[in-house]
């Protein structure tokens, strides 16, 4: 880990509880900045886009804190479905102590303009994940596994903000539920894959035999 990334760790992890006030705004900014006896200039060093930057920055740090605990639990010889369950329990669960703030990030990159920036967030997050996973698919089925894994991780932080069950058990619960229904769609992709150039020499050969006299 760089000097910078540690630099700009800190000022986050100390602005999170600002956040909560304040939201993701420069002015959160400033006061973490202020507890650690950092100056403006410091800031826009480490964040010359001020909150956007350090919203761009959380995220990164929740993916690179997830990768460690999923490091930690050991999932190489789980099912890759319950491999990507882990992932997503494990990054809500290391984030439980920030859910306004996470709460209040949804909003921020709701706004106007920010739509590209949180789409590239989440896309960042998804294909950590199934690196994680330990998924090397280089054909369509790569984007088909991001884009199925976004509906899910997105469906999940949703539901996760809003449940209030010990431990955040109906959250898990539901998780589940959506991998294991989404797991069933690549399934169905790779049968159509086997049956289509069948059904392809059937028609050929049905077509050829209408052309006869």
């Amino acid at each position: 880990m760089s000097n910078l990334q540690r630099e700009r760790d800190a000022l986050l992890l100390v602005t999170l509880s600002n956040v909560v006030f304040d939201g993701w705004t420069d002015k959160a900014l400033k006061a973490g900045a202020k507890s650690l006896g950092l100056n403006a200039g410091d800031v826009r060093e480490l964040f010359p886009k001020g909150a956007l930057d350090l919203a761009k920055h959380y995220s990164d740090y929740a993916d690179r804190q997830m990768l460690l605990g999923l490091m930690e639990a050991g999932i190489s010889d789980l099912p890759v479905r319950e491999r990507i369950a882990a992932a997503i329990r494990i990054r809500l669960e290391q984030n439980a102590p920030h859910r306004e703030a996470i709460r209040k990030m949804m909003t921020f990159l709701s706004l106007p303009g920010r739509a590209g920036v949180a789409a590239k967030l989440t896309y960042e997050t998804v294909n950590t994940m199934w690196y994680a996973a330990g998924d090397n698919a280089t054909d369509f089925n790569f984007y088909t596994k991001r884009a199925l894994l976004t509906g899910v991780y997105m469906s999940a932080i949703l539901y996760w903000l809003a449940d209030e069950s010990e431990g955040a058990e109906d959250t898990w619960a539901f998780v589940d539920r959506r991998i294991r229904d989404v797991m069933v769609i690549p399934k169905v992709q790779k049968r159509l894959g086997r049956i289509l150039p069948s059904l392809s020499g059937l028609g050929r050969l049905a077509a050829g035999r209408a052309g006869r006299p």
